[in-house]
């Protein structure tokens, strides 16, 4: 057993691509958990679509073993944490395991928008903050003014801050070393009553649900009663052990460890993030904090295109909810797609990855409608509503107040190109309150933005106009009275209810054209005109024809009196307007993806 005093639980955490993932590898080559042969780039990236993108996407624990200068050998447990906006709430978790955090600097980019917002998630924690200044060996390298950067913003000392280069490896070992003095070593009595707390968890499909844990009290081992506080079930323990970086079963867990068990657990509801696991004979009194509750940013409709798969659909929802606590899901009907789910994302990319992850791992073929923010409704009757679908808004007069969500946007940018951002956000109906120049070169602007004119490309938008120098990073704020409408597509006078969207009133009759336009070119053509329109209410703001397929009927005819070939052209007609009554439109998914590629 490895007493606490030689345990260190951390955390690295840093904005996308600052290197957080290439200095695990260097963590795990150092200490020589993984010897050369095995080593990969990014080898704690084991998804497929981490690989492909280049991204975090869910946090990696894994256990090293490090002999300091002082001789003693310490055990490390290192969660390597996401980076992106959309993923925070993984940073969360991993630091609810943690006492402390290496907190990952570019050299050349310098101080971002996740940078301040991770940096604050860990002072609220309380965790011990190391600075590390990556990438030192890039030319364009500028430690200097990016450590003057680092102790204006996140309020640090020079001397505390770092130089490494993951990528060479220089400076990794100090890192290491400072981790094992600063990092303070974990709490926890032996003897009191088992109190393991989950922070993550997935399906096996042969050993049932695999739950990560950190436990603070008392001790885990094979063959152990354990009990869920959050539901009481009860399971006996089957296996345990810890990720170094491949799973290595083990006989017990202990106090300050971090580690994964399985119970044979088939209902993957018994498995909630940030329950506490209890022994079933001699339970803890009272359960850990827990985390507070996420709150789901974007919602979308997720069908199969095979009607058939509707119940795979729920079942694989059900394992990806087990494996992303930041994701929520239920089932819903659409006149135009038949059965489906509503599902909460944290944001875009969240949604992508989940779409992804559900047609590659479970081989489904999805649609997915067009996504839309959370909007709280005051009908005339004093009820109040929270709405994750446009389908839900009530009628116009039985509307008394309708609000959207607003969030508090922190961007970091090279203040050249101050202008273009200024009217970016004034034309998505921003509001400034703050503006701090944090060196000649770079500023902060503090902007409160409804949800909805940044959910869509609005981070694309800022990354072209600042040449990839501007960050964001974003948290909900409240919600505030707006001027909304629905806008509802017709196609052929049929309501296609999954391509409704709800758009503020300025900016409706802009959104209804282009929208019209984006799918006359998808919508295949017919034997008969298509017509595209755009309603709000009962009124028509914009119109798009797809033109009828032609075949020329008159093509036989040579000579003779015109009103033979008058008599075929109107026979057409009328052929064509009889398939017109009859005949249906099948939208293709790009239609449906339309609605994301639209300019605002």
């Amino acid at each position: 057993m490895v007493p606490n005093s030689a345990i260190r639980n951390f955390c690295i955490i840093a904005h996308v691509d600052h290197g957080k993932s290439t200095l695990a590898d260097r963590f795990l080559e150092l200490t020589e958990t993984v010897s050369r042969r095995q080593m990969t780039q990014q080898l704690l990236d084991d998804m497929d679509l981490e690989k492909e993108r280049g991204i975090t996407i869910k946090l990696r624990p894994v256990r090293m073993s490090f002999k300091a200068n002082d001789g003693e050998v310490y055990q490390l447990n290192l969660i390597d944490t996401p980076g992106h906006v959309d993923f925070a709430y993984e940073v969360s978790r991993s630091m609810a395991a943690c006492e402390g955090a290496v907190l990952v600097v570019d050299a050349a980019q310098g101080v971002e928008a996740q940078t301040l917002a991770n940096t604050l998630l860990a002072m609220d924690r309380d965790l011990t903050l190391l600075p590390v200044l990556n990438k030192i060996d890039l030319p364009v390298a500028e430690p200097e003014r990016i450590a003057r950067q680092v102790e204006e913003l996140l309020a640090m000392e020079r001397a505390e801050i770092l130089l490494c280069s993951a990528k060479t490896g220089e400076g990794v070992r100090e890192i290491l070393e400072k981790i094992v003095l600063e990092v303070p070593p974990p709490q926890g009595d032996l003897d009191a009553p088992l109190r393991a707390l989950i922070f993550d968890s997935w399906f096996d499909p042969y050993r049932g649900a695999v739950v990560m844990v950190r436990v603070v009290d008392g001790f885990l081992e094979e063959g152990s009663k354990i009990q869920m506080m959050a539901t009481g079930r009860t399971y006996e323990v089957l296996e345990v052990g810890y990720f170094s970086p491949t799973p290595l079963r083990c006989k017990q867990l202990c106090r300050g460890e971090v580690g994964y068990l399985t119970a044979s657990i088939k209902d993957v509801h018994d498995t909630r993030i940030g329950d506490t696991i209890t022994s079933a004979l001699h339970g803890a009194a009272a359960p850990l904090p827990g985390y507070k509750a996420m709150k789901h940013m974007v919602f979308c409709g997720l069908y199969p295109t095979n009607s058939e798969q509707f119940g795979e659909l729920g079942d694989a929802l059900l394992k990806l909810a087990l494996n992303d606590s930041a994701f929520s899901f239920q089932a819903e009907t659409s006149q135009a797609l038949g059965f489906g789910y509503r599902c909460g994302f944290l944001g875009l990319l969240h949604m992508e990855i989940a779409q992804e992850r559900l047609e590659r791992e479970f081989d489904l073929e999805l649609i997915t409608t067009s996504p839309n923010v959370a909007y709280r409704v005051m009908t005339s009757a004093g009820e109040v509503l929270d709405l994750s679908s446009p389908a839900q808004l009530p009628p116009p007069n039985e509307i008394e107040i309708l609000e959207e969500p607003f969030v508090r946007a922190t961007i970091l940018m090279p203040s050249e190109y101050l202008g273009p951002i200024f009217k970016l956000l004034q034309d998505r109906r921003g509001v400034q309150t703050g503006l701090e120049y944090i060196d000649k070169k770079i500023v902060l602007l503090r902007y409160d933005l409804p949800l909805n004119e940044i959910v869509f490309d609005f981070h694309d938008r800022l990354k072209s106009m600042t040449r990839g120098y501007g960050s964001l990073d974003y948290e909900f704020s409240d919600y505030r009275r707006s001027d909304l409408v629905k806008l509802e597509i017709l196609v052929n006078g049929e309501p296609v209810d999954a391509l409704n969207v709800i758009v503020h009133q300025d900016k409706a009759y802009h959104r209804g054209r282009q929208l019209c336009q984006k799918m006359r070119k998808l919508i295949p053509r017919q034997l008969f005109d298509v017509s595209i329109q755009a309603s709000i209410g009962k009124r028509i703001i914009a119109r798009e024809t797809v033109k009828a397929l032609r075949k020329n009927v008159t093509a036989k005819c040579y000579g003779g009196d015109i009103t033979r070939k008058r008599k075929l052209l109107e026979k057409q007609k009328e052929g064509k307007r009889r398939m017109k009554q009859v005949g249906r439109v099948e939208i293709p998914q790009s239609a449906f993806m339309a609605i994301l590629s639209v300019d605002h």
